[in-house]
């Protein structure tokens, strides 16, 4: 039950990580776009040019770590491992080919083991930013 589900800290706004496979930075582009004020009252991290895209195409304030083939899905792994990740949106392109594909399931992986709420896509990302639980951590540090 979603009740059951709790935010990863005390941080004063939740943590959410974005990362989107270049198949699908169009579509995270247009949603964080439309998700604009929302996202901004979230602390973002994202991976490389995903994090380029939110900060120059859509105006957010965004933490950047490594491209995702060159570790970074395996940095915002261990960060939700260590607890500093609240959510995370990974827009997958299931249609590609990924040479790194060992560092995205070890992220997924951890997202499950860790219960941390976990999008892959546009429609789930779509649920989980506007959770109930979400909106009251929000309130909460308001």
């Amino acid at each position: 039950m979603l009740s059951h589900v709790k935010l990863a800290s005390n941080r004063e706004r939740p943590r959410i990580a974005i990362i989107a496979h270049d198949g699908k930075k169009a579509d995270l582009v247009a949603f964080a776009t439309f998700n604009r004020s929302r996202l901004q009252e979230d602390d973002i991290v994202a991976t490389g040019a995903t994090g380029d895209l939110l900060r120059d195409k859509v105006g957010l304030d965004v933490e950047r770590v490594t491209a995702g083939p060159h570790g970074g899905d395996v940095q915002i792994a261990s960060r939700v491992v260590e607890g500093d990740i609240d959510a995370v949106l990974f827009m997958v392109d299931p249609l590609d080919k990924h040479p790194h594909d060992p560092d995205i399931q070890t992220l997924l992986r951890i997202c499950n083991v860790c219960n941390i709420p976990l999008a892959t896509n546009i429609a789930t990302a779509d649920v989980l930013i506007s959770s109930p639980l979400l909106q009251e951590f929000r309130a909460a540090a308001s």
